[in-house]
């Protein structure tokens, strides 16, 4: 549980520092003047001012911030990100975003010149290594879930004979209807054998099978000029998936006015972080690129308080071609962090509900130690 907390402190750290880095960076090269850099949220815990800018800690280590000379517009003086163009404010808000999406690919890139676990054909096995033979799903009342096979488990050989391919655990299988097979396999790093006998299904009628749905995944690694294209490629194409899946969200949200179950808050990426621990460094990898491509898009999205939001009044001011309503601004920004604190408290309170037993008495055990 300790390890699983410094890992989620220190992924967050990494995402946020990256993120704000972007604004300050920025704002500096733009003439900007820097307030403050902190790291989560008041109340302080520590601070340090060097030249104009204070830099600080917080207790509150879910978020981050960068506060700018003027940015509530109540200071055009010169250094003040009032007093800046149009052009100037939007790139300063875009570049934390930017930050965050550059950070997946660096994270991407790096796991596949290392080697992300990925799915593998036949062909492919030769130039993969740790290649296992995993349950993605399994059919109701199958003879696999009826002998207690789960989802990841990893089939590793048949009567006692090593299956190294997807086709050749299907082909020996495939004849065996009726006929009692030793399955042994693999979960949580411990291994099993159970005796299954394969059935013909109304869905497969060709040939026996346990009633489970396999994928073949093993490790490839890349060299790298190949890995800074997959990371590319990985970074585009789930960049895709979170914007679609966002639409979907909203799509729910409007239609049956409900958060959907597999959303979570700080205590859920918690739960998450020790479960991809346990699965080991390139899988904390992939998740942290999840995290930082999630936090990019989140950032973007045209909500009051977000960077996307300030970036629309800057847009809508572009447009009317005359400053916005300073005071009506503020307001709606203020409505807008008050909803995603309230929102972010919810979804806690969700998570809290759904993993509390495990969760709750994990913390407590820690603090006892």
């Amino acid at each position: 549980m300790f390890t699983t907390i410094i890992v989620f402190i220190v992924i967050l750290a990494i995402l946020v520092l990256a993120h704000e880095i972007g604004h300050f960076i920025s704002a500096r090269k733009l003439g900007v003047a820097v307030e403050e850099f902190g790291f989560g949220f008041p109340p302080r815990l520590w601070s340090k001012k060097s030249g104009e800018t204070t830099y600080s800690i917080n207790w509150i280590p879910i978020g981050g911030f960068v506060r700018l000379k003027g940015e509530g517009g109540e200071d055009k003086s010169p250094g003040s990100f009032a007093a800046q163009p149009a052009w100037k404010r939007a790139v300063i808000l875009v570049a934390g975003v930017t930050m965050n999406i550059a950070l997946t690919f660096v994270l991407f890139s790096f796991g596949f010149g290392i080697g992300f676990p990925t799915v593998v054909t036949d062909e492919q096995i030769p130039q993969a290594r740790d290649v296992k033979i995993q349950i993605i799903s399994l059919a109701p009342d199958s003879p696999a879930t009826q002998a207690g096979l789960e989802v990841g488990d990893s089939i590793l050989s048949l009567d006692g004979k090593n299956v190294t391919t997807l086709t050749e655990l299907q082909k020996y299988i495939g004849t065996k209807a009726g006929v009692s097979i030793a399955v042994t396999y693999e979960r949580d790093k411990k291994t099993f054998t159970k005796d299954i006998a394969p059935v013909v299904l109304s869905q497969v009628k060709d040939r026996a099978v346990l009633g489970v749905s396999l994928m073949q995944t093993g490790t490839i690694s890349y060299s790298w000029y190949q890995a800074i294209w997959q990371g590319a490629v990985a970074t585009a194409n789930l960049s895709k998936e979170i914007v679609l899946a966002f639409g979907n969200l909203f799509k729910n949200l409007i239609i049956s006015h409900e958060v959907p179950k597999d959303i979570s808050g700080p205590v859920g990426i918690a739960v998450l972080t020790g479960e991809v621990v346990q699965l080991g460094f390139i899988y904390v990898l992939q998740f942290a690129a999840l995290l930082s491509l999630n936090l990019a898009i989140i950032n973007i999205l045209p909500f009051p308080a977000l960077d996307g939001g300030r970036l629309l009044f800057v847009i809508i001011e572009k447009i009317r071609r005359k400053p916005n309503n300073e005071r009506i601004e503020a307001i709606v920004h203020r409505i807008g962090f008050s909803l995603l604190m309230i929102l972010i408290i919810l979804v806690t309170y969700r998570d809290v509900m759904r993993f509390g037993g495990s969760f709750l008495g994990n913390i407590s055990k820690l603090w006892g130690s």
